[in-house]
């Protein structure tokens, strides 16, 4: 306990000094976009035993992973389901039907031609990165087989070492880019959805190579 609590001190300080960075960086362009490309890494297309659409900028990853399945990289699309949160469980008392992100997954997959039979919905819910992946590696039974991970721009770096952290080392994670990502290097500070992105990824790796002592 006391370890993890000074872990997360040790955070919180490596936080408050990367905004001073990217503070300063500002002032910068070429530093700014170096900033942004180091989160972007890719691994080149094999044959996998599944294609996982982290959750979120749907429909483009949805859309992407469709792409890969019919190009017969892998015979199988991997969805998590979120958490569900206070308000849903809320709106579910009050009689209102809300749909779940991964239904609209699936229906987009659907929609793109992807077989129901191909389509795994996994049975543990997640919130964050690092429970995703723990949920897709259990339902893929903990196999140590490549699996492909499509995701944005901006999170494949985190994505590939958090896949790495999952599997120990066992599992190959393909991380690939949505090519429908709006995110620029080149300019991402220009628009704050971006900003809040890149500022979330970098604390992100800090939470990673501390060893994860907050829930990721």
């Amino acid at each position: 306990m006391l370890t993890k609590f000074r872990n997360s001190r040790r955070l919180q300080c490596v936080a408050v000094l990367l905004a001073g960075v990217l503070l300063v960086g500002f002032a910068h362009v070429p530093i700014l976009r170096e900033v942004a490309s180091f989160l972007i890494t890719e691994n080149s297309l094999e044959p996998a035993a599944a294609i996982v659409p982290l959750g979120g900028q749907t429909p483009f990853r949805e859309m992407e992973a469709a792409r890969l399945y019919r190009a017969g990289w892998a015979p199988l699309i991997v969805l998590v389901p979120g958490a569900r949160r206070e308000e849903a469980h809320a709106l579910q008392d009050l009689g209102i039907d809300v749909s779940e992100s991964w239904e609209l997954s699936r229906e987009v997959l659907l929609q793109q031609g992807i077989p129901a039979a191909a389509i795994l919905v996994s049975k543990d819910e997640a919130e964050g990165t690092l429970e995703e992946l723990q949920a897709v590696y259990r339902a893929l039974g903990s196999k140590d087989t490549p699996v492909i991970l499509v995701t944005s721009k901006f999170h494949t770096r985190r994505t590939r070492l958090t896949w790495t952290y999952v599997t120990k080392g066992r599992s190959q994670g393909i991380v690939r880019a949505t090519p429908r990502d709006p995110f620029d290097p080149s300019r991402w500070w220009r628009e704050r959805r971006f900003v809040l992105a890149v500022v979330r990824e970098y604390l992100g790796l800090i939470n990673y190579y501390a060893g994860f002592p907050v829930g990721a």
